[in-house]
């Protein structure tokens, strides 16, 4: 294996478990836009949201309402449901994620945390963690330009890291759009995780190049 340099790892469902917190957000921001708590336009939004975890979820609010107003509400509405939810000790590590970030960081390896959440999100979750010098930095779509499942917040955490070669970078998520973003950015390990929304067969079948139990087998992976 390329020596690894660099690790890029997703936050909800990767390295955090968060319950379900998501869907729940998700539910009273479509309530907050109007969507009706039962039928059809409520299931296929539902649907839809667990289809495009990782994404970006502006980008996902737009897409399901067609309007930038009604998709900017439900986006301010939805960050601010999660958070609260946050705040209210709805998120834990997932079991050995931060053994494992350690591990890598002691062993020369960079990490960078990744989200599709905004930036105000992320750090509420970090803080709730008490994960503020966990990893080498922490990105959202906003700093890089474009979310999941573009290559653009692993690429930036490889120019921020001054890591030169994509071959040393790695990615780890638990959805086909981190899959996705780690392939066409170059990454030579893109591995899912079964800890979070997607199945191991849908991880293979966007082309992970492995798929583990948990996070907490990526320094076996890694290192050497």
């Amino acid at each position: 294996m390329t020596d690894i340099r660099l690790a890029v790892l997703d936050m909800a469902g990767t390295t955090v478990a968060d319950g379900g917190l998501v869907l729940r957000a998700f539910d009273e921001a479509a309530t907050g836009v109007g969507v009706p708590a039962d039928g059809p336009e409520r299931d296929g939004a539902r649907r839809y949201v667990l289809d495009t975890m990782g994404q970006s979820k502006i980008v996902v609010f737009r897409a399901l309402f067609g309007d930038e107003d009604r998709a900017q509400a439900a986006n301010a509405a939805f960050e601010s449901a999660y958070e609260r939810f946050a705040a209210d000790g709805g998120i834990e590590p997932i079991p050995g994620a931060v053994d494992a970030i350690t591990r890598l960081r002691e062993s020369g390896v960079k990490v960078a945390l990744t989200t599709g959440f905004s930036r105000s999100t992320q750090d509420r979750l970090l803080d709730v963690l008490g994960w503020a010098d966990l990893a080498d930095l922490a990105l959202v779509p906003s700093d890089a330009g474009r979310g999941r499942p573009y290559p653009d917040m692993i690429l930036t955490a490889l120019l921020r890291t001054e890591i030169d070669d994509v071959r040393h970078v790695a990615v780890l998520g638990d959805t086909t759009s981190d899959v996705t973003a780690g392939l066409r950015a170059g990454a030579s390990v893109v591995a899912g995780v079964v800890t979070g929304a997607h199945d191991a067969e849908s991880l293979r079948a966007a082309g992970a190049t492995h798929v583990l139990g948990s996070v907490a087998e990526l320094p076996g992976l890694l290192l050497p």
